[in-house]
This record gives structure tokens, C-alpha cells and sequence, in this order.
């Protein structure tokens, strides 16, 4: 087990170092909501009903809504300026009979293991406890929820149950309460001898979970029979994130009053793939290039020297085994 809650019991000058863990757990099958055709997991997103962004868990805060339709939001940091003295404590009030308190009030029970060197102390009160038949009402703060809770012992343990505050209960208002309900004396008496017949000490193991065992072997039938399928493959959660970030840009440009056809269909053309055919045009461009040049800048040079036109012939031979290779 993991405990989920760690502080001190204060007994009188006493301070016991305790765990806290839970002492139930639920064995119900559990299911998850899949898509009907594929099996495709169905997932939930926190969506702003305001804008319909979908809302990143860090950026949630607790709101509160007035008889007036206003509403207080409030933060982690307003809830950490909240006076919450039983934090890290389990105050002891008061001790009594057991038999006071109506079982209606219990909500979650927990054990309690001493923590470190406190053992001593814990058995001291356990055994207090037991030799006085009675338990210990006590205040705790679970997860930012003060709380009463009986102490008591249980199979050596000390066990805390968490008890409703009694504002949370409810009552019975019903209109059978004030009617005068007459009942036969015959039927009081079978209905009395039927309870003896049935009456015995309670075993929980005696007892079992029908429709948890039907379960189960309508989920066994099914595998050994074949009727089952290989888990689809996740998709990619960054590729949700990209169809998000697109249709909030698409809606930011209809708000702008601009259209969106046109960037969508340009983000989706695909690249085109005839460079790799364009280049030899261009590099043969290249390699002309010079060749044109080439006699213009060699004449030039041999009007500026005063040469003759007997120069320009030779130059010219000179050129050609040039060109060829070029080419």
C-alpha cells in the first residue's frame, strides 16, 4: 500500500507520528468507451465554452457561481491563504461510546501505521483506546477538506473513518411519516418470526458479487471464444495539435473578414519535382555564357594593343579547341 496522507496525531502534550492509507479499494470491472467500429479509444478535451479553444490543465482555475449568476474564480494561490490548521493534523476532541454515533455519518476509513520511532506512543493510545470501549472524534484536512472523523481500533490497527458534517445530511421528508398506518397484530408476528428464522452472525465472505463473477465469465467466454481484437494503434497526439492550430488560425481570418480557401489549398499543394530536369538547361546556359564572351573581350583587348587583323585569325584558331571542350 501507498500512504496518501502523512502528520501526527495530538493526543493531550502527546504529538504520535502516523501514515494514513486507504482501507478499501474497488474491484468493479472497469471499461473504457471505444469507438463501436474500430475500438478506437474516445477521449474528452477541456474545452472553453466561451471560445471553443480547448484549455491546457495548468490554466483551469475553481470558479464559484452567486445566486445572481455572477462568478468568483479562485486560484491555487487564494486556496493556499486559506487558514487550514489540521493540515498535517489529527486533533483529538473529544472520546465516546461508539454506539452514539449513527454508522449515516461515516464517509471513507483509512488506517493509520505509526511513522518512524512513534510506535510507542500508538500502542499506548490503542490500547487506551480498547480498555475505555470507546473512540476518539477527531478533525483532519484531506486534499483541502476539513473533515470529522472517529478514531478507533480494529484487528490491532488504529482505523479513522471521516464522518459527513451534520448539515450534509439529509432528511427524510416523506409524506408516509405523518400518516397513521395501522398493522395487524398477525402480520407483526409473522413478519417477527421470519426475522428470527433468518437471524445469524455476519460473515461478509458468506456473501458475493453476482453480477461482478457474471461479468467475469461473459469476458472469459468471449476471449476463449475468439471474440476479441488487437488494440488499435494511438494516433499522434502533435498532429492534433497542428488540425487545432489550423482551424484557429482559419477562424481568425473569417473574424478578420479575409477567406481561407486559398492559404489551404497552397499549404496542401505539393512541391514540384521538375528542378531535377531544369538543370541541365541551366548549367549548358552556364557553359555558353563564356564562349560568346570570350571573343568580345579578346578583341577589345587587341584594338586597345593596336594589333592588326592578321592577330584576330590566330587568336580566333586559338579559341575554337576551347569551345569544343566546352561543349
Amino acid at each position: 500500500m501507498r500512504s496518501i496522507w502523512r502528520g501526527a496525531i495530538s493526543f493531550g502534550l502527546v504529538s504520535i507520528g502516523v501514515k494514513l492509507y486507504s482501507a478499501t479499494e474497488d474491484h468493479d470491472i472497469r471499461f473504457h468507451q471505444v469507438h463501436k467500429t474500430d475500438g478506437g479509444r474516445v477521449k474528452y478535451r477541456r474545452v472553453c465554452s466561451v471560445d471553443g479553444e480547448e484549455v491546457e490543465y495548468g490554466d483551469i482555475a475553481k470558479g464559484y457561481e452567486l445566486p445572481d449568476g455572477q462568478l468568483v474564480v479562485l486560484t491555487d494561490a487564494d486556496f493556499d491563504e486559506l487558514p487550514l490548521v489540521t493540515t498535517r493534523e489529527i486533533e483529538v476532541l473529544q472520546f465516546v461510546d461508539q454506539e452514539q454515533i449513527d454508522p449515516i455519518h461515516f464517509e471513507k476509513t483509512y488506517y493509520l501505521e505509526p511513522d518512524g520511532v512513534a510506535t510507542r506512543p500508538y500502542v499506548l493510545l490503542r490500547t487506551a483506546l480498547e480498555n475505555a470501549g470507546q473512540v476518539a472524534i477527531t478533525k483532519i484536512a484531506i486534499r483541502q477538506r476539513e473533515s470529522l472523523a472517529a478514531l478507533r481500533v480494529r484487528e490491532g490497527v488504529l482505523v479513522l473513518h471521516t464522518m459527513r458534517w451534520p448539515d450534509e445530511i439529509r432528511r427524510p421528508d416523506f409524506g408516509f411519516l405523518d400518516e397513521d398506518v395501522a398493522v395487524r397484530p398477525q402480520e407483526l408476528a409473522m413478519a417477527e418470526s421470519l426475522i428470527s428464522t433468518m437471524a445469524g452472525d455476519f460473515d461478509p465472505t458468506q456473501f458475493t458479487d453476482d453480477y461482478r463473477e457474471a461479468m467475469t465469465a461473459l469476458l472469459e467466454a468471449k476471449q476463449s471464444g475468439g471474440e476479441v481484437r488487437p488494440a488499435p494503434e494511438v494516433a499522434d497526439d502533435g498532429g492534433g495539435a497542428v488540425v487545432d492550430l489550423m482551424s484557429a488560425l482559419r477562424r481568425s481570418v473569417e473574424r478578420a473578414g479575409g477567406s481561407t480557401p486559398a492559404a489551404e489549398s497552397a499549404a496542401e499543394e505539393p512541391a514540384p519535382t521538375s528542378p531535377a530536369k531544369k538543370a541541365p538547361a541551366k548549367r549548358a546556359a552556364a557553359t555558353k555564357a563564356p564562349a560568346k564572351k570570350a571573343p568580345a573581350k579578346k578583341a577589345a583587348a587587341g584594338e586597345k594593343a593596336g594589333g592588326t587583323t592578321a592577330d584576330a585569325p590566330a587568336k580566333t584558331t586559338k579559341r575554337t579547341p576551347r569551345a569544343r571542350k566546352t561543349a
